[in-house]
């Protein structure tokens, strides 16, 4: 038997293409950023102050090395992550944006449309403020001096990096669960829907 159109090839919008390409580049600015914070924080641990001065105290040719070392690095994670970004986009695609048989039978079903959306920003919004609840009451708790406040104040510049890149992560990683949850979500409504008209 052959196999429906959609499966042999599949087709995204330039929105959703730029939806995984964005993605992608936060994904890789989120290891950059953590592994930058990760090797500052190291160096902020061997010697907590005075690392600036020690550099320029060095010789001209040990400081282009080491600058070039470190540029050295980040090419290399560019040219990695440059690589994988065509493999990166398209399992974003895949996993996100990939239609389903169910769609096209109710693609043209505004009411339908309208009721699943509505229903399904409405769990979307109950999730985000319940997350957003929980890092108010971290962040600002009832009393000025909360443990996350004192925690806070013993960063070092590396670790602030760290944060950073963690940040990142968290934003991208609260986009894909959004997408993929109204992906998911929207297909699950319209096959109880097909389901109750079916009657079956």
């Amino acid at each position: 038997m052959e196999e429906p159109q959609y499966s042999k090839k599949l087709e995204f919008s330039s929105k959703q293409r730029a939806a995984a390409e964005l993605l992608y580049l936060m994904i890789v600015a989120a290891c950059i950023i953590s592994l930058a914070g990760v090797i500052w924080s190291i160096f902020d641990f061997i010697s907590p102050t005075g690392k600036l001065q020690v550099f320029l105290e060095l010789s001209l040719g040990f400081q282009i090395a080491i600058v070039a070392g470190f540029l050295a690095g980040l090419f290399f994670l560019l040219i990695f992550f440059t690589g994988l970004f065509k493999k990166g986009r398209t399992l974003f695609l895949k996993v996100l944006f990939k239609k389903k048989e169910i769609e096209e039978r109710f693609k043209n079903r505004l009411s339908v449309k309208l009721i699943a959306g509505g229903l399904l920003l409405s769990l979307i919004a109950i999730i985000i403020g319940l997350v957003l609840s929980f890092i108010y009451e971290i962040l600002f708790g009832p009393e000025d001096d909360s443990w996350f406040s004192g925690f806070l104040s013993t960063f070092t510049s590396g670790n602030w990096v760290l944060f950073a890149g963690i940040l990142v992560f968290v934003i991208a990683g609260i986009a894909l669960f959004i997408i993929y949850f109204w992906k998911n979500g929207y297909y699950l409504i319209l096959k109880v829907m097909g389901y109750l008209e079916s009657g079956d």
